[in-house]
């Protein structure tokens, strides 16, 4: 029994070594391949790929900043009866149905708020971001990276862009520089920047989906550049940058079913926004070109109806009279196929190059009449109907605190307001608190005279307030959809 105890020892005795070494050669085939793996070269274009965004980041971010703005709404005080559209609001009704609120009733009001981006192009405080963000808000409030907060001056909006610059008063602030949007191609990387969500800080990187989207009715003049970079709401006036960490766009919109990121988003063209921007900050307005057409896409359809052996180009619809067009010997049923050595693909095309042309300059148009080309030349006029592009605090506001906005009666407002003439300025906005609400000054009113002089556009309503000012009383000579009348309020 004793040997057999001892022979059992001394056999186990010359197992152990080699048990050890299975243990240990068996626990290195297992870990051997995470090692490997682990310490597997990452490829020299990812790493500069990596680092090229992380750099872009780095440069962009300080310069973009967080925006939040505050607007005074108007509505009836809902449950206060059993009338099933008064939760409409009483500009539903005033716009459609001619319906007002009750003499003496006063609609209620309520603070609404909303956020956005935009990125700062001075180091003095001037900010670019989009129109439908800060447009028509009561108050702008930028916060910057750092945690400092200003109430921001609306330098100057232009809606058929949808572009706006703001400016805070600040000193030597981060400056995101502006790059080349026309540089740029299908299938380059780009980083959308800004605030989704209120996220600050974020961004997102994809790559150009495509260029020149028009007709999709977000702005009057479109050419955005589309991108699958993740855009929500918040990212709106952010910057949408390159490798190098220049903004070459302004985000803008997306296409969504739910309201959020579905890979489909626009960014205005940096190019487009820098020519607005210097008018905006000159001049106060943008003054586009004008041609004097009305024009419409050459489908195949067309192009075969009218023996025309291309689909691409302007098919000229209407031609007004007087106009440049005219003038040049444009005709009904012309189709633009080039403007100054530009191909013109499509009327959005055509149309955006018209209004960036500064009225004044002289074109030359290449145009298919009876499937023949023909060139004609044209001196650009001033595009009508600008007042939507005016500065802040200037065309669209009153030079006092009068408590109503108003801005000029073009054709197309007298269209949709039922007025006949055209000369006059219409009231935009009015504050419900103000001595001109309590006299019955409202929306949609168009002023004819101020204290019996003549009123027919923002800039004489100016001179006929600064004038009234002295008596410190207002006498309106108004006219509404049921009745031209006077009305009369202090003013101090």
């Amino acid at each position: 029994m004793m040997y057999f105890h001892s022979v059992q020892r001394q056999a186990s005795a010359r197992r152990r070594p080699w048990m050890i070494l299975g243990v240990w050669l068996l626990a290195w085939a297992l870990f051997l391949p995470s090692q490997i793996q682990a310490q597997a070269p990452v490829p020299p274009a990812a790493r500069e790929l990596s680092h090229a965004f992380t750099n872009a980041a780095r440069q962009a971010l300080p310069a973009v900043v967080f925006i939040t703005v505050e607007k005074t709404v108007e509505t009836r005080n809902p449950g206060s009866s059993n009338n099933p559209f008064e939760s409409f609001g009483e500009e539903f009704f005033e716009r459609f149905f001619r319906w007002r609120l009750p003499e003496g009733q006063q609609p209620r009001e309520f603070r609404q708020q909303g956020a956005g981006s935009g990125f700062i192009i001075s180091q003095d405080g001037l900010i670019l971001t989009n129109n439908h963000v800060v447009g028509d808000a009561d108050r702008v409030t930028v916060k910057l990276t750092d945690g400092r907060e200003f109430t921001a001056k609306t330098i100057g909006i232009d809606a058929p862009s949808d572009v706006a610059v703001i400016k805070i008063e600040a000193q030597g602030l981060p400056v995101l520089p502006l790059g080349d949007s026309d540089a740029m191609e299908v299938g380059d990387w780009v980083i959308a920047a800004g605030n989704p969500f209120g996220l600050t800080r974020t961004i997102t990187v994809g790559v150009v989906s495509a260029k020149g989207r028009s007709r999709l009715g977000i702005a009057d003049f479109e050419d955005f550049i589309q991108t699958d970079a993740a855009i929500n709401p918040g990212n709106s006036g952010g910057p949408l940058l390159n490798l190098q960490g220049e903004a070459i766009g302004v985000n803008t919109a997306i296409a969504s079913r739910s309201g959020g990121y579905m890979g489909v988003g626009f960014a205005i063209p940096i190019n487009l926004v820098k020519a607005v921007e210097q008018q905006l900050v000159t001049g106060g307005k943008v003054v586009r070109g004008y041609l004097g057409i009305r024009i419409q896409e050459l489908t195949r359809a067309l192009a075969q109806s009218l023996h025309i052996d291309t689909a691409e180009g302007a098919l000229v619809a209407d031609v007004s009279k007087g106009s440049p067009a005219a003038k040049a010997g444009l005709k009904r049923g012309d189709v633009v196929v080039s403007l100054n050595g530009h191909p013109v693909q499509d009327p959005g095309q055509l149309r955006n190059i018209v209004a960036m042309t500064a009225p004044g300059t002289k074109v030359t148009m290449q145009i298919l009449r009876e499937n023949k080309k023909q060139e004609l030349t044209a001196t650009l006029g001033e595009l009508p109907g600008e007042q939507k592009a005016a500065r802040a605090g200037e065309e669209t506001q009153s030079p006092v605190r009068l408590g109503f906005k108003v801005q000029n009666l073009t054709p197309e407002l007298a269209q949709q307001l039922g007025y006949d003439d055209t000369e006059g300025v219409v009231v935009t906005e009015i504050d419900p608190r103000s001595e001109a609400y309590q006299a019955g000054v409202r929306r949609g009113m168009v002023i004819r005279e101020i204290n019996n002089q003549e009123v027919s556009n923002t800039q004489k309503f100016r001179q006929a307030v600064g004038q009234a000012e002295q008596s410190k009383q207002m006498l309106l000579l108004v006219e509404s959809q049921q009745a031209t009348m006077y009305i009369t309020f202090p003013i101090g």
